[in-house]
């Protein structure tokens, strides 16, 4: 089966600045593919070019078969895009909005309907039909949100930060319908900030500055990741940063309660025994280990530390 979307040297400059340095995607169908990075790393001008919002400064771009932006009307026809913000019509009524939206993507008046009464079921908002938008929470506005999206049953689904004014919960069964669209076939492309939904993506790019930093799935990028990580757990934690901060291989230091989390590099010798000497003066009682790599450490070295960053190091 080909690829949802597949893009060559893709890049975008506005003037000088380069927010899209030249990006190879392969994003196979069915599955969520996401696209992790800081603001400004390229993930929403990457999007806006992949739907045809955007024209390239250069490369070449295939979706669902399609040229784009050549034939990026086609393409519009056959996807639903979400944004970060609340895109419907605060003063209609959920049932208007899903109407007015039903009638834009072209749907007859049988269609409409049928349509609009399964997403009303589908994503809860059998209660709320006659609630005017503007007066709904974060986690209903988004239902009604993606329940507008995919009334006309899109074959590829954009996802830009759609989850950034929701609580937890909200979140949790927003990626549940995601993956329900996914059992269905719909391929589905989300830029997120967040780590844990990262982790939920089949497929990742972290993004650094229009770049592809890394890519794979949440568990290859853990294993491949390019530094070792040990966690130190002691009584005296500032003391202990300040001594690491002394260790050249030692490339970050993150506190989690009462540990130290640390990325060291990847050819340091006895990294355990380096890092256990090095705060033993200060807390003789610490406890050092060797841990598996999160997907944030993976995120750190990928970005803050890649082609000899800056450590993160605290004084």
């Amino acid at each position: 089966m080909s690829a949802a979307i597949t893009a060559r040297g893709l890049a975008r400059h506005f003037g000088a600045v380069v927010a899209v340095a030249g990006l190879d995607l392969d994003i196979p169908r069915a599955q969520i593919y996401g696209f992790l990075g800081p603001n400004g790393s390229g993930k929403s001008t990457t999007i806006r070019m992949l739907c045809g919002l955007l024209v390239p400064t250069r490369g070449t771009v295939d979706v669902l078969g399609h040229s784009v932006p050549r034939e990026a009307e086609v393409v519009r026809r056959k996807l639903g895009y979400m944004t970060q913000r609340f895109s419907l019509w605060d003063d209609l009524t959920v049932a208007e909005n899903l109407d007015f939206m039903a009638r834009v993507y072209g749907l007859d008046r049988a269609q409409r309907r049928e349509r609009v009464g399964s997403r009303v079921v589908e994503y809860g908002l059998g209660a709320l039909v006659g609630q005017r938008a503007g007066t709904l929470s974060g986690g209903e506005r988004q239902r009604l949100a993606l329940a507008a999206a995919t009334l006309h049953a899109p074959e590829l689904l954009l996802l830009d930060e759609p989850t950034s004014a929701v609580d937890p919960q909200s979140r949790r069964d927003f990626w549940e319908s995601l993956f329900a669209l996914v059992a269905a076939g719909t391929t589905i492309l989300v830029s997120t900030h967040y780590m844990d939904e990262a982790e939920r993506c089949h497929r990742l790019a972290i993004l650094d500055r229009g770049r592809i930093a890394a890519e794979g799935t949440p568990r290859q990028l853990a294993r491949d990741i390019d530094v070792t990580v040990i966690e130190i757990e002691a009584e005296d934690l500032v003391a202990a940063r300040r001594a690491l901060a002394a260790l050249p291989e030692v490339r970050s230091v993150a506190q989690l309660g009462h540990r130290l989390h640390v990325l060291l590099s990847r050819d340091a010798a006895e990294p355990e025994r380096r890092l256990a000497a090095a705060v033993a003066p200060y807390c003789p009682d610490a406890r050092v280990e060797r841990v598996g790599a999160s997907l944030e450490d993976v995120f750190v070295a990928a970005t803050r530390l890649r082609d000899g960053g800056p450590a993160e190091r605290a004084a």
